[in-house]
């Protein structure tokens, strides 16, 4: 008895692994679509879906706020995801770990071939911004020290805080390379935060100097001055979406929806559409379809 119990026990286990199994089997028809976790890829997140959904048989299932570029990049590369924003320079160098490049063309190419390569995913044309890390200022202490770019405030610093969010202080392109180029020091450790804290921070004056991103809707309501990277310290970051290769392949008619988006977000309209978002709180998926809406990419 007891072992034909054993037996039944068994077959119960094998048949409740292989319905969990089942139920957790991709769609043919289905296409996720992540981001990382701030404003400017939540509604860049968005964006693909909708446009694939009004261009496409294709249901989208949204996997939004994920998380740091390496989470996002491991999602795509495990097939968790479909597809996402990523920025060139970012690829470029977080990822791919590769010494900063100035040249915009150079650095997508070879962004492009080596995610080919090494991944099996495919880098689409820049959606027509470059998303640069900005060194933020308040406009008060720009206009009293007379500043404009990041050369000028290498003496000002040994007074100063500063904060930034966390993957900044671990990349090529970050702190450390950042603050060897123009020879910065602080008067403490930097205060590593949240992406979203680092303006509120800034103006309530709990810190001096911050790092964000130059398309920041908060960058112009709060007063504050971006420098002039003079230096050329930071590669371009253009926004690109990027695809696994055998999603193209399944869905070759997805080649041409995101060959549509190219080009067609400039860098201040991403701007207001990151302010009508994070400041004046307007839903994401409506902002989106407005915007695809006014570039004639998808009908009512």
């Amino acid at each position: 008895m007891k072992k034909r119990n054993f037996v039944l026990l068994c077959v119960l286990g094998f048949s409740l692994a292989m319905l969990i199994a089942s139920c957790t089997v991709k769609p043919d028809n289905l296409i996720i679509i992540g981001s990382k976790n701030f404003t400017e890829q939540k509604i860049l997140g968005e964006l693909l879906a909708q446009h694939i959904e009004a261009n496409t048989d294709l249901k989208v299932e949204r996997k939004l706020n994920l998380g740091d570029t390496f989470i996002c990049h491991n999602a795509l590369t495990t097939g968790e995801i479909d597809a996402y924003v990523e920025y060139t320079g970012t690829a470029f160098t977080a990822i791919l770990n590769n010494e900063p490049l100035s040249n915009p063309q150079e650095v997508y190419q070879q962004t492009k071939q080596q995610y080919e390569q090494q991944f099996n995913v495919e880098v689409m044309p820049s959606l027509g911004f470059n998303n640069t890390f900005a060194i933020v200022i308040r406009g008060e202490d720009a206009r009293k020290l007379q500043v404009q770019s990041i050369s000028e405030i290498a003496q000002k610093t040994p007074l100063w805080r500063v904060g930034f969010g966390e993957e900044f202080l671990n990349r090529k392109d970050g702190f450390s390379g950042l603050a060897e180029t123009y020879n910065l020091r602080f008067a403490e450790s930097p205060k590593v935060m949240d992406v979203g804290r680092v303006y509120p921070a800034l103006k309530n004056k709990q810190v001096d100097l911050v790092v964000g991103n130059s398309t920041d809707g908060q960058i112009g309501r709060l007063d504050l001055v971006v420098l002039k990277d003079d230096r050329l310290f930071f590669p371009p970051y253009q926004a690109v979406p990027v695809v696994r290769q055998q999603t193209l392949q399944k869905h070759p008619e997805l080649r041409e929806v995101f060959q549509k988006l190219s080009g067609k977000i400039s860098a201040p309209e991403m701007q207001r559409l990151n302010l009508q978002v994070e400041v004046e709180k307007k839903d994401v998926k409506q902002v989106v379809e407005q915007f695809l809406l006014s570039k004639g990419l998808i009908k009512k």
